[in-house]
């Protein structure tokens, strides 16, 4: 009997090596491959914590610049009163000079400089701190990246607060030149409208629209300049107080300027003075409609245009503009300049591009 078995296993001998061959390669293939999906599992997981933890950290940046632009908004508003003030030849108008009229045509300009000038700047302000806050917010999600060398930040507090320092040309330089230049605007496009002529608010609109494209078409320097100085020199001494050797802050300036010369910025720029300007006419709105005891109430969308206020009476509701643009609190001006869709847009892209490791840019 043994010997019968022996003779089969003999004769078919190949068959059951090439049978546990198959057996066993197909549990070592199976092994494989079941190492293979755990890899993949785990690094999906990895991938999936990694990317919801980097948009945690881009809602926090969020926030966090949100809060940066509501506490920058007050020594904007000293900025801008400073140097257009109002209340100095509001307190002259009560003491009945006899240049009285000449008084009223200084107050007409500076009402509508700083008014303009107000939503101008809001509107830089918001947009300049996303990018800034977003370009360190990136860079700090590297930093503190697993595996990322913290001998050597991308973005150390010193960086940063010197970085942000720049922030004060908008205050400064920039907001003293961009003055000049709405000033002119105004003066050309109001300087000839007596106090006495009636405005309707379409044609307030249209004298707005004039002098945006004054300021902003005739400059011979770009928008984003008003913002950030873009000279070698200038950046270069906003970097002051660093070691000759770091040059990191110099570095977030330029990736800065590149940022504020693209087309992109300059279409979410465009798009945030729409905004603010439109915000602007809605709070001026206000005090064109007719009360409902003069008239039926009309559906109209021109139903405005009937309304019409002499110009002496336009000027004080224009000059208490800037309390609301320059509110500290959160005002429906603010809001909807922080919550602008593209403003998120484009502030996301700024944080994917400065929080994705240069390697994964390549």
């Amino acid at each position: 009997m043994f010997s019968s078995v022996w003779n089969f296993v003999k004769r078919h001998k190949r068959k059951f090596i090439f049978t546990g061959a198959v057996v066993g390669g197909v549990y070592f293939l199976g092994k494989y491959a079941q190492k293979k999906i755990r890899d993949i599992q785990e690094k999906e997981a990895t991938e999936y914590i990694a990317q919801a933890r980097r948009q945690f950290h881009f809602e926090s940046n969020q926030r966090t610049c949100n809060m940066t632009v509501l506490s920058m908004l007050p020594p904007l508003k000293e900025a801008i009163v400073n140097q257009l003030n109002s209340e100095s030849l509001t307190a002259l108008l009560k003491a009945k000079p006899t240049n009285k009229l000449e008084i009223w045509e200084d107050l007409k300009i500076i009402s509508f400089t700083r008014t303009i000038v107000a939503v101008y700047s809001t509107c830089m302000l918001v947009v300049l701190l996303r990018v800034q806050l977003n370009i360190i917010g990136g860079y700090l999600y590297l930093d503190n990246s697993v595996g990322k060398n913290t001998a050597m930040p991308l973005a150390p507090p010193d960086v940063q607060q010197q970085y942000l320092s720049s922030i004060q040309h908008l205050l400064g330089d920039g907001l003293t030149e961009l003055m000049t230049v709405v000033k002119k605007a105004v003066q050309n496009s109001l300087g000839g409208v007596s106090l006495k002529q009636s405005l309707s608010l379409l044609e307030l609109e249209q004298q707005l629209s004039w002098i945006r494209a004054e300021v902003e078409a005739g400059s011979e320097r770009p928008m984003s300049w008003y913002m950030l100085a873009d000279d070698e020199n200038a950046l270069s001494d906003q970097a002051c107080g660093l070691t000759e050797n770091d040059v990191g802050t110099i570095r977030l300036l330029n990736e800065t300027r590149d940022m504020l010369e693209s087309p992109d910025f300059t279409t979410v720029l465009n798009a945030s003075f729409n905004r603010g300007f439109s915000r602007l006419l809605d709070n001026l709105a206000e005090f064109f409609r007719t009360p409902p005891c003069d008239s039926a109430p009309s559906s109209a969308p021109d139903s405005l245009s009937a309304v019409s206020l002499p110009l002496a009476k336009i000027i004080p509701i224009v000059n208490g503009q800037i309390n609301t643009i320059c509110s500290e609190t959160p005002s429906h001006f603010v809001q909807e300049l922080l919550m602008n869709d593209q403003v998120k847009e484009f502030a996301a892209n700024v944080y994917e591009s400065f929080s994705t490791p240069q390697e994964l840019q390549k």
